[in-house]
């Protein structure tokens, strides 16, 4: 028991950690001015119209700048986002992520009929990722993605071409129904 209670309370530094450096070292105006390079490929406002990329706005800041670093060492590998993250600071990331946080979400809508089947099988995810799906410090907000998004993704987990936590082995329980299901679901999320 206090063995449990003593990792518990180390979780909970680390997380507290995070976010307290997180918040002190953001610069909301500076993470506009660095996310005029996003719009291209995220969109006016954080908001994704090619559901290649991924919707910005509303996103967890742990989370966005957990992936601003990832790309940054190499270990989420995408060679446009590499480049773009490869000059930027901690204090840019967080910046960044501060910005895309406080900006409104969108909603990219989905197959409704699809959607109503994929809300049933969502609550798998929201130990993780909330009862919305708006994300919980480090796991994503995927509430208003692009449905063909959140497929790429899970089909990337389920085929190791992505890595992160238990989605690995979450995804490679899904069907291609499944993804499909829960994908549209969290599209229709507004």
């Amino acid at each position: 028991m206090k063995s449990q209670m003593t990792k518990y309370l180390s979780f909970c530094l680390v997380f507290f950690g995070l976010f307290s450096s997180l918040s002190h070292s953001a610069d909301i105006k500076e993470g506009e001015e660095l996310a005029k390079k996003c719009i291209a490929c995220h969109g006016a406002k954080g908001i994704s119209n090619n559901p290649q990329w991924p919707s910005l706005a509303g996103q967890q800041p742990a989370y966005l700048s957990a992936q601003l670093k990832a790309f940054k060492k190499g270990s989420r590998k995408n060679p446009v986002m590499e480049n773009m993250v490869s000059n930027l600071s901690e204090n840019d990331f967080n910046s960044l992520a501060t910005y895309f946080a406080n900006l409104k979400a969108g909603s990219a809508g989905g197959d409704s009929e699809l959607a109503k089947k994929g809300k049933t099988k969502f609550s798998m995810c929201a130990g993780c990722h909330g009862s919305k799906a708006e994300g919980r410090g480090i796991f994503p907000r995927l509430a208003g993605q692009h449905p063909k998004y959140i497929v790429i993704q899970l089909e990337n987990f389920k085929n190791g071409n992505r890595s992160g936590g238990p989605m690995s082995g979450i995804a490679s329980s899904l069907s291609s129904d499944d993804i499909a299901a829960i994908s549209a679901y969290l599209g229709s999320i507004k």
